[in-house]
């Protein structure tokens, strides 16, 4: 059972929430929770529902799960100011979208003088293309997936075969994701949920603006490590911003 250090990691967590901040809110004594946090005693059951809204938490990965493991795995979200893009995308709809459409992409690349850039110019972005009807799905078991390169200022590819969009600086949620593809279908998904955990508990909301990429994926090599920054498109109005860049 994991209770007590899960405790302690979701308070500090919490903008450095203290034990009496934690005791004030659940109308307990401080000397309550230390006695949680080093499991000497146990909440009832509706405190624990009252820790699970708090923290935006499941009861059952409050009790159980490691919660702590996710610092190795997960950055904090921020939100960053994106700057203004300039993007050739594709979208593919097939079982296997996300390499199909990515290799076709690299074939562009070389077709377009893409590939020609310094390495660290080049980066591709990608995301979930939502348009792919039930029958397509449930029956043939296609989904739909963009992948878009950043074009750099005063690129000009030699050749069509993509989508050329520009969209203007715009702010986004933002978590970065360790070793990704160690877990992809458990890691990539717990990272979009901890963003709208973050969102909600602070004021934030996703802003679905048609002329903006509304969530995007980047995955990139560090120290001989990959990594994966996950975005997604919000409302900071009234906010301060956390970080800039991209």
């Amino acid at each position: 059972m994991y209770f007590g250090s899960n405790l302690q990691f979701l308070r500090k967590k919490m903008g450095s929430m203290t034990q009496e901040k934690l005791a004030e809110k659940l109308n307990v004594s401080r000397q309550a929770v230390g006695r949680w946090e080093t499991e000497e005693a146990f909440p009832e059951m509706n405190k624990l529902l009252e820790i699970c809204d708090l923290f935006q938490v499941k009861l059952d990965a409050l009790i159980r799960e490691d919660l702590t493991c996710h610092n190795a795995i997960y950055s904090p979200v921020e939100v960053c100011r994106v700057p203004a893009l300039r993007t050739a995308r594709y979208v593919i709809i097939s079982p296997n979208c996300e390499d199909d459409v990515q290799q076709y992409m690299r074939i562009w690349a070389e077709k377009s003088g893409y590939a020609a850039l310094p390495r660290e110019q080049q980066k591709m972005i990608g995301w979930d293309f939502p348009f792919v009807s039930p029958e397509q799905k449930n029956r043939f078991n296609l989904r739909g997936y963009v992948a878009a390169w950043i074009l750099p200022e005063g690129f000009e590819p030699r050749c069509a075969g993509a989508d050329i969009v520009c969209q203007n600086e715009a702010e986004y949620a933002r978590i970065t994701i360790r070793d990704p593809f160690a877990a992809p279908f458990e890691r990539i998904p717990t990272a979009y949920k901890i963003i709208m955990e973050q969102l909600d508990r602070n004021g934030f909301r996703e802003n679905h603006k048609d002329e903006f990429i509304p969530c995007f994926e980047y995955e990139y090599e560090k120290d001989g490590e990959t990594y994966m920054d996950v975005f997604i498109h919000v409302d900071s109005t009234g906010k301060a911003n956390l970080f800039t860049g991209f």
